[in-house]
């Protein structure tokens, strides 16, 4: 079992930054970040694999960085450049083993944090 616990979510304004942190009981292989914006599903953000490689959903890439701390069992996501349509709960997520081709697909994961509220205000 695996506890997530999000935080560091707020509103900000566009062209601004956050820095979401995701403390965990422990860190496992594969963690990532999540996002949902009212009605709309949950989608991918970043994740972060084993060997620390990354992988970013198009629309963040170049504007946010996903990154761990394992000695304090800590994953974070320095989001830059915010815009409006960022807005959306960030949940942080993680699971021992997810296949390649589903990396940022939210049901291949199965530990859950409770999310974090972030809005971009023009």
């Amino acid at each position: 079992q695996v506890q997530l616990v999000e935080s560091g979510g707020d509103s900000v304004q566009a062209g601004g930054s956050l820095r979401l942190s995701c403390a965990a009981s422990r860190l496992l292989p594969y963690m990532g970040w999540f996002r949902q914006a009212p009605g709309k599903e949950r989608e991918g953000v970043a994740i972060i694999g084993r060997s620390d490689i990354t992988n970013y959903v198009d629309s963040v890439k170049g504007r946010f960085t996903i990154s761990r701390d394992n000695a304090k069992n800590t994953l974070y996501l320095q989001m830059d450049s915010l815009k409006l349509e960022d807005t959306a709960v960030y949940y942080c997520a993680a699971d021992t083993s997810v296949p390649s081709k589903v990396l940022l697909n939210p049901r291949a994961y199965k530990y859950w944090g409770q999310g974090t509220q972030v809005t971009v205000s023009s």
